[in-house]
Formats: C-alpha cells, structure tokens, sequence
C-alpha cells in the first residue's frame, strides 16, 4: 500500500496551482465587482432616462429589472469562464436547467410574454374602461403576468395576460365621444311626429349632448305592440352612462305629461265556440 503522502502534490506544485488558479479566481472577483457596479450605474441611468422621456411606471419597472438581469446573467457567464469552466458544458447545463424550467411554468412564461406584448402596443393603460376575457371594469394595475380590473360594483378581476394579449378586446375610453342608442316605444295610435318632437326637446336640453354630429331620431321598426323609434347622440365618453340614465328618465316623464302612451306587449284572444252533437 502507498505511502498517503506520495498522493498529494509537491509542495512546488501546489504554489504553481495556487499562482495558476489564484490569479484567475482573483481577476474574475475583480471583474465581478466592478461589472456589478457598472450595472448599477447604468441602471441608474436609464431610471432617469426613463422618467425624463415620461415612461409608464410598469414598462419603466419592467425594462430596467430585464437589463439588469440580462446584464447581471452575461457577466456571471464572462465570470465562469475566467475561472475555467468549460462554456460547452456551462452552456449544456443551462440549456438543459432552461429547457426543464420552462416545461414547468409555460403558462407562466405565456402570460409573462403576453405583459410584455401589452406593455409595447399599449392597447389600454390604467384607469381605461374594457371589456376582456368575459369581464367589464376599469383597469386598475398592468403586472407582468396579470392584469387587474375593477368592475363597477368594485368586484376585483385579476386577468391572465397571455389570454389577454391573444383574445378580441373593447376599449370603450379609446375615443373621446361614444354614441348612446335608445329604443323608445309608442302606441301605434300616437302621431309620429310629436313623439319625435318630445325626444328631441329633450335631448337638446342637456348640455352634455353634442350638437355636431346632431341628435337623431327615426322610426326603427313596427313591433307586435309598438312602434319602436331610436335615438341616437354623441357625447363626451365620461359622461354616457349619466347621459343614458338621464334621457330614459326625461322622455319617460315627458311622455306622460303629453299623454304619449308607451304599450306594453298585447295579444288579441278571439274565442270560438263550437256546437257538438
């Protein structure tokens, strides 16, 4: 059996692996250091890029931690192989870690790619009104994997943005007019023409009804029990709901100070009787 002492290296050796692998190890220390401190400055100079061109606060947030990190991933790469590792077997076992990684969460990843679709295109920012994904509500807050909405009876919907990102959106504050529509019904006994006249005094009562394009009112269609007339006007998109409530209260107390009767829905019954012998 050998002598345990002629297994381990020279005492010449060992200064020559120590000079050898410590001034690598040294210089991959130094270069550590000072690259994350560069990261930090320039991070810190893309903030204030960042607010001097007026970024929103998400896609702010979100592009400075992606540098950073990128940057911080590409410089412990470059500190690796000063040490010596190898770059193909690195490399391998990255891919390999990314590849299991990303089997595990591809609907998280999915969802992180979708934020930063809609983090680019920008197809609604916070405090807009949509309807996506089967919910309707004001968009509270814009995350990297989630959108948040708040519904008018201030229910909170949390939508995943990779859905969101692929699916038919409705940005109702897009625009700064939107058109309200009502369907008012008269009887089929009541003139035309002073039921239009009723709507249209009192649409042109309310000033927050646009004048340009100006307020219409037709004949839409002949029902079963009604005549069926549309209104149509234009206002600010702030104020359509108030705008709606509004018009449907007025006509309907203008109606029946005027007499117009609005029908409810009717059928004539006609009984037969028959003799049986």
């Amino acid at each position: 059996m050998k002598d345990l002492t002629t297994l381990l290296p020279s005492s010449e050796r060992m200064v020559e692996l120590a000079i050898t692998y410590g001034s690598q190890i040294l210089l991959a220390v130094i270069t550590l250091v000072i690259g994350l401190w560069l990261i930090g400055k320039l991070v810190k100079v893309l903030k204030r890029i960042f607010e001097m061109r007026s970024f929103e606060q998400t896609l702010q947030s979100f592009l400075i931690h992606l540098i950073s990190i990128t940057l911080k991933v590409l410089l412990l790469v470059s500190v690796v192989t000063m040490v010596g590792v190898q770059m193909t077997s690195f490399i391998a076992i990255l891919g390999a870690a990314g590849l299991a990684f990303g089997m595990a969460l591809s609907g998280t990843l999915q969802n992180f790619a979708g934020g930063v679709m809609l983090l680019i295109y920008k197809p609604f920012k916070v405090g807009d009104y949509i309807d996506a994904q089967g919910s309707v509500g004001t968009v509270a807050e814009i995350q990297i994997f989630h959108t948040i909405l708040k519904t008018v009876d201030n229910k909170t919907v949390v939508i995943p943005n990779g859905g969101l990102s692929n699916s038919t959106l409705t940005n109702y504050s897009t625009e700064p007019l939107r058109r309200v529509d009502w369907n008012f019904s008269i009887s089929y006994s009541e003139n035309i023409d002073k039921a239009r006249g009723i709507i249209l005094s009192v649409v042109n009562s309310d000033a927050r009804i646009h004048q340009d394009p100006a307020p219409f009112v037709g004949l839409i269609s002949l029902g079963d029990s009604s005549v069926n007339m549309v209104t149509r006007v234009w206002v600010d998109t702030a104020n359509y709901w108030d705008v709606f409530f509004a018009v449907n209260e007025n006509v309907k107390k203008e109606f029946d100070k005027t007499g117009i009767v609005i029908p409810f829905p009717q059928r004539d019954i006609h009984l037969f009787q028959t003799k049986i012998n």
